[in-house]
């Protein structure tokens, strides 16, 4: 079957693409229409009046959210409200589409998960084309149910998500890839452990992006002689890409989300150290004897002799530090910096406008990348090997994710009118907001998951967001709520640990996949990652803290 499809000829895919773009896209254009005129029917409206309709967002689009893991994340106020009309604001009738709509999305995760399985030369060779064709899959019919819409929604999601992703995600892999740790660091279970930890809560201060690509290539190198050090990268991601963020809003995307619609800077910093203690004590325990045990089969004579010459531990290119301090200065200033914005599209139901503060943010991140480049020895990149593939494949990949996202993140957003109401609906209390914002950051963005079950726990006291930093207890305990306070935690606690779930769940996941496999390491598929690692070691993890702190 492989060989079947090596020998297609070049020419004869992309036909049947074509083919396949046209007939599902009038299927899909016909039902669409009947879905959401059925829906306004039901509402006694027009369904053209209701898809040109100007949306009333509970906020300005000023977009002007600046993350340190990659995504500007401002779907906050583009959909529409939390629970639909149940706040008095409009729906965006993207967030009306059926729930079928989001296929695409699961299709180009299926790929990613099986296609390195079932065919992986022909994926190695054409993933960026599978990416592009579950992307058009998408993209063409939803441009044809209505242009203006699809052009908003589409230039919305690239300009204000994809590109400063992508930006950051280059930054931050350029400039970490010229930060050289060597020595004698041999990958013994202590060695291993205390990296761990060392990254963990280096992840709250740089953000879990900037942790990881800095730390990422000296644990590999460390465990370079090893046979056993898949696990190594697994727990890796497990808290230098996700849980260690926990601390401030700089470590994880959500946590930003929250400092700058209200939430103090350091609330999570007290408020979520408890439950991130917990978390990363069970992990590491399970680490450290899983990792021992591991160590013991190795061959004992592969085992590197510390060189009495090797003079400790060495870094070099630390005046890559610099560019990384200005990459984090750059966006935490684009949270903070309120200018102007710059007007890209105005045909649909809202125009799409990008902040300068983003562009310069952009254009910052970028600068710092191209001074790394030029400063750095091409020896010692080399030495860390460095080479641009990580990168373009998360690039080409999550170009395909983020096109496809848009009608599940619009849907989840639509919230009570939405096709996922009865979740939204159920969803009360901190056991229920810890899960559900959990598993759906799992799987999707888990910045907007958060603004969503975010915004609905205000909704359920009847609160705004200035009344926020009373109910934290900040300005006194007459004021102080501690119904909000523990389904904040729990919010807060389910989007930032469960990203850890799936290699989609938070920014370096991939990008940490990526590199491993690079160096040679035979990282697990999406649903081995999940079943294998995730489920049976994090999940029971949860539980524990579910019955701790939320029950």
């Amino acid at each position: 079957m492989v060989r079947f499809f090596l020998n297609i000829p070049p020419r004869l895919p992309l036909i049947l693409v074509f083919t396949v773009l046209l007939s599902l896209g009038s299927v899909c254009v016909f039902m669409t229409g009947g879905s959401i005129t059925a829906w306004a029917h039901e509402h006694d409206e027009h369904p053209a009046d209701q898809t040109e309709a100007a949306v009333e967002p509970s906020a300005d689009h000023s977009h002007d959210h600046g993350q340190l893991d990659g995504h500007s994340h401002s779907h906050d106020n583009d959909h529409g409200d939390v629970h639909g009309d149940g706040h008095g604001h409009a729906v965006s009738p993207v967030g009306l589409l059926p729930l079928w709509t989001v296929i695409p999305f699961v299709g180009i995760l299926l790929s990613i998960a099986l296609g390195p399985l079932v065919a992986p030369h022909f994926w190695h060779h054409h993933f960026p084309k599978i990416s592009a064709f579950w992307a058009l899959l998408f993209a063409v019919p939803f441009l044809i149910w209505n242009v203006n819409l699809g052009i908003q929604e589409i230039l919305h999601i690239y300009f204000l998500d994809y590109f400063p992703f992508i930006i950051l995600l280059w930054g931050l892999f350029t400039i970490s890839g010229g930060i050289y740790v060597g020595g004698s660091l041999r990958g013994s279970p202590v060695v291993n452990l205390v990296l761990l930890i060392i990254g963990t809560f280096l992840a709250s201060l740089i953000g879990t992006t900037g942790a990881a690509m800095v730390l990422i290539r000296p644990i590999l190198r460390a465990n370079e002689w090893r046979q056993n050090k898949l696990h190594l990268i697994v727990f890796f991601i497990f808290l230098v890409a996700n849980i260690g963020g926990s601390l401030t809003p700089l470590g994880d995307p959500p946590l930003f989300l929250g400092f700058l619609h209200g939430v103090p800077f350091f609330w999570v910093t007290t408020g979520l150290l408890p439950h991130m203690l917990l978390a990363v004590g069970l992990i590491l325990a399970v680490f450290f004897v899983m990792d021992t045990i591991l160590y013991r089969r190795e061959d004992p004579n592969a085992i590197p002799v510390a060189d009495p010459n090797a003079g400790g531990i060495k870094i070099e290119g630390l005046h890559n530090i610099l560019f990384l301090l200005g990459v984090m200065g750059a966006v935490i200033m684009s949270g903070s910096l309120k200018l102007d914005s710059v007007t890209l599209y105005t045909g649909g139901n809202h125009p799409v406008a990008v902040p300068l503060q983003n562009w310069l943010k952009d254009a910052i991140i970028i600068l710092m990348g191209i001074l790394s480049l030029r400063t750095t020895a091409k020896k010692l990149r080399e030495k860390n090997g460095f080479s641009w593939f990580p990168i373009q494949e998360v690039a080409y990949l999550f170009a395909g994710i983020f096109m496809t996202i848009i009608p599940a993140l619009a849907i989840l957003k639509a919230g009570s009118v939405g096709a996922m109401a009865d979740l939204t609906n159920a969803v009360h209390g901190p056991v229920r907001y810890f899960w559900a914002t959990g598993i759906l950051s799992a799987f999707l963005d888990n910045a907007p998951t958060y603004l969503t079950f975010f915004n609905a726990a205000l909704g359920d006291l009847g609160k705004l967001e200035t009344d926020i930093p009373g109910m934290l207890g900040y300005l006194g305990e007459s004021l102080r709520h501690e119904i909000f306070i523990k389904d904040l935690t729990a919010i807060s606690a389910g989007a930032v640990f469960m990203g850890a779930m799936t290699y989609i769940g938070n920014a370096p996941n991939f990008m940490v996949k990526a590199i491993a496999e690079e160096a040679g390491i035979p990282m697990p598929s999406f649903f081995g990652y999940l079943i294998k690692w995730s489920v049976p070691i994090l999940l029971p993890i949860f539980v524990i803290i579910t019955f701790v702190f939320f029950a």
